[in-house]
């Protein structure tokens, strides 16, 4: 028998609603963004252990208001539209990434942790009313476009974006490769706003890159955290020692990476590690409270490690970024990270409906919260860029511009072990070119 909305949203009130075992089991697993990979959580046994109830008074204050919304709203609305959209304000109401998802939003969550969807790129998150970009992903048409993490969607296709429609701006955001769309645009520390022309692409999201630096130095990128994140790494940074042996440092670069699976985190952070803890997790629910440790194998056999990191490394990456840094593994460059230090686990209600739910804080090795805190870095270092000076043509740069100098018996025919020649890494990118100054620093100290 089918049960009203109205019904149905008493007995949940009252914490008296169980799902009977055989639809519990029924409900396919679904992956969980910031959470382990599997969990025993289920709607019913988080319906059990209610602690309280609530008071009739309440009870008649949400009957009236649904009755008042059916009846008087300017626009007739059918009992799934209102009930819906109750469910989801109560779950909007408790944290930014609490969330209702329905079959759409299902589909969604599994296109963020394959990594595969149409659309323009970008991690986004809800703030007062707002659509704020986390980060960019890599190569992506907003990445390309110059969005940054920080900025604000003002506007999709002329939409004004603001608390009533910020569910339909979202979802605005993808669609179908080749297609059109205009982003209204205001640049963190900026008080302009600009129009970007976008088109849609199928982002298939290639989250590890590994390439050298310089001989003896990797460069290790990572842009989010899909459910190959870890294994890719493994294997791509495998094959480059055995083409290149073992590096004597390595550069993570967990900029504007805006998280993804907690699980994974934890597998990207035991790369590195050979031993200690790496984050464990407290909620409510015993299946929230974990604890994760490394085990023996670091890939870099103890190769000083530098992450740079920024405003947009949230989440997962800030799990690998403090497991690293409280186990001194790796010091951190650049900007304080975003603070997103909660674990949110999907909880299936049934084929195509779940709850998304912040069920516990993380904690570094040190038992630090970063929660709406970021991680410091341990060397700060400004957004910065460099450019080239003007400067007169000097005819005398050298002794090599001397006449008849005398020629060095022993030189070589050309220098291929930089790729610095006259700054161009630091003019490509900054950061970039002073972490590698640091990491060979902190090189020449182990050789020692």
């Amino acid at each position: 028998m089918r049960q009203h909305p109205l019904r149905l949203a008493l007995a949940l009130a009252l914490g008296v609603l169980a799902i009977p075992a055989s639809e519990a089991q029924q409900a396919k697993p679904v992956r969980q963004p910031d959470a382990p990979a599997a969990s025993s959580t289920t709607a019913a046994a988080v319906v059990q252990q209610a602690d309280d109830t609530v008071s009739l008074e309440d009870i008649r204050n949400f009957t009236r208001v649904y009755h008042i919304v059916q009846q008087a709203y300017v626009e007739k609305l059918d009992n799934k539209k209102i009930m819906n959209a109750a469910i989801g304000g109560m779950l909007q109401n408790l944290d930014p990434h609490s969330e209702y998802l329905d079959k759409e939003g299902l589909d969604e969550l599994d296109e963020d942790t394959t990594g595969q969807y149409g659309g323009l790129g970008i991690e986004v998150l809800q703030v007062d009313g707002m659509l704020k970009i986390v980060a960019p992903i890599d190569d992506t048409p907003a990445s390309r476009a110059g969005i940054k993490p920080g900025d604000t969607i003002l506007k999709v296709d002329g939409m004004v974006v603001d608390g009533q429609n910020i569910d339909d701006a979202f979802k605005k955001l993808r669609g179908d490769p080749g297609s059109k769309i205009v982003l209204t645009i205001l640049h963190e520390k900026s008080d302009k706003p600009i129009d970007m022309p976008l088109v849609r692409e199928r982002i298939n999201v290639t989250s590890v890159k590994v390439r050298p630096l310089e001989p003896g130095y990797v460069y290790i990128r990572l842009s989010q955290f899909q459910e190959d994140t870890s294994t890719d790494l493994d294997r791509k940074l495998s094959d480059y020692i055995k083409r290149n042996g073992a590096p004597k440092g390595a550069v993570l670069d967990l900029r504007s990476n805006p998280g993804g699976l907690l699980t994974t985190a934890v597998g990207v952070a035991d790369t590195f590690l050979d031993s200690g803890t790496i984050v464990t997790t407290k909620g409510r629910l015993p299946d929230a409270n974990l604890h994760f440790d490394a085990h023996p194998g670091d890939l870099l056999k103890g190769a000083p490690i530098v992450i740079l990191a920024d405003n947009g490394t949230a989440s997962a990456a800030e799990i690998v970024s403090g497991a690293l840094k409280d186990n001194h593994r790796a010091l951190i460059m650049g900007r304080r990270t975003f603070g997103k230090g909660v674990v949110q686990t999907v909880i299936p209600l049934d084929e195509t409906h779940a709850v998304k739910i912040t069920t516990a804080r993380y904690y570094t090795p040190n038992g630090t919260s970063i929660q709406a805190e970021g991680i410091k870095p341990d060397i700060a270092l400004a957004d910065l860029s460099v450019n080239k000076s003007d400067a007169a043509p000097q005819l005398i740069g050298s002794e090599a511009d001397l006449r008849n100098h005398l020629a060095n018996e022993k030189a070589s025919t050309g220098d291929a072990t930089t790729s610095d020649d006259d700054g161009k890494l630091a003019l490509e990118d900054y950061a970039l070119s002073q972490a590698l100054n640091v990491l060979k620093g902190l090189a020449l100290n182990r050789t020692r």
